[in-house]
């Protein structure tokens, strides 16, 4: 227990007035969730930015809508002691890469490597983590294209390199994953196991279906000459997967 307070509060001995002391930390929390929400309207607007060029010169879009969140106070604090780091402002920044997070949705699974590879060629874009669920899905079905990407955001007298997490998928996957997440917090389920089979199968199913769309998709713009695809760009960055 006595650990437990240690990780959750600093040690304050030395400060003259603790009152004062958690008011700064207040104040120095709500500065750092506002610097989150300025790099997550920087990467929106890159997003935004490339989806109306190719609307102009392709007449589609590669990207059918864009969310975004800050992670509540409560997830970063039980994430810290997940991680077994000590519960400050200065923790936050310093071991959590998706307080700030993006999800782009596209209609086909080419899509998500095209706006990855738009995104991560730009030059005040840095890759910092990638992970690969579409090539590489979890046991439990689950696919999307992660990436952890720091970003410049200017304020009135610093700029400071912030971290924010790119989640892109199809449509389809991100069905699958809203309605996973929402089942994961019904309780007393009975047949556990045998629900993880029917999810896993569908997500299986949702899957081909997105192979096959992509497919028919390709039938009707095919004619094009080959050139290296997203996907192949993107695999051969010198990032760490993990």
């Amino acid at each position: 227990m006595e650990n437990d307070l240690q990780k959750t509060i600093p040690d304050i001995t030395n400060v003259p007035d603790i009152q004062t002391y958690f008011v700064n930390q207040a104040f120095e929390f709500q500065e750092l969730m506002m610097r989150y929400s300025c790099a997550i309207r920087e990467v929106r607007t890159k997003l935004e930015v490339l989806n109306d060029e190719l609307n102009i010169h392709h007449k589609r879009n590669p990207i059918e809508f864009i969310t975004s969140r800050i992670k509540r106070p409560i997830s970063i604090v039980e994430k810290l002691k997940r991680y077994g780091v000590p519960i400050s402002v200065e923790s936050v920044e310093q071991n959590l890469n998706d307080v700030a997070g993006v999800r782009v949705i596209c209609p086909f699974i080419d899509d998500i490597y095209a706006v990855a590879d738009m995104l991560l060629r730009q030059d005040d874009i840095t890759l910092l983590k990638k992970k690969d669920y579409i090539q590489n899905p979890k046991e439990n079905g689950y696919r999307s294209l992660h990436l952890i990407v720091e970003i410049p955001v200017f304020f009135s007298n610093q700029k400071r390199p912030m971290r924010v997490e790119v989640q892109i998928r199809t449509i389809a996957m991100d069905f699958w994953a809203s309605v996973d997440h929402q089942l994961k917090y019904k309780q007393d389920v009975e047949n556990p196991e045998q629900i993880s089979r029917e999810l896993k199968e569908c997500a299986d199913i949702i899957a081909q279906t997105d192979a096959r769309m992509l497919a028919i998709k390709e039938k009707i713009y095919s004619g094009s000459p080959h050139t290296e695809t997203p996907a192949e760009k993107l695999k051969k960055l010198s990032v760490p997967l993990g």
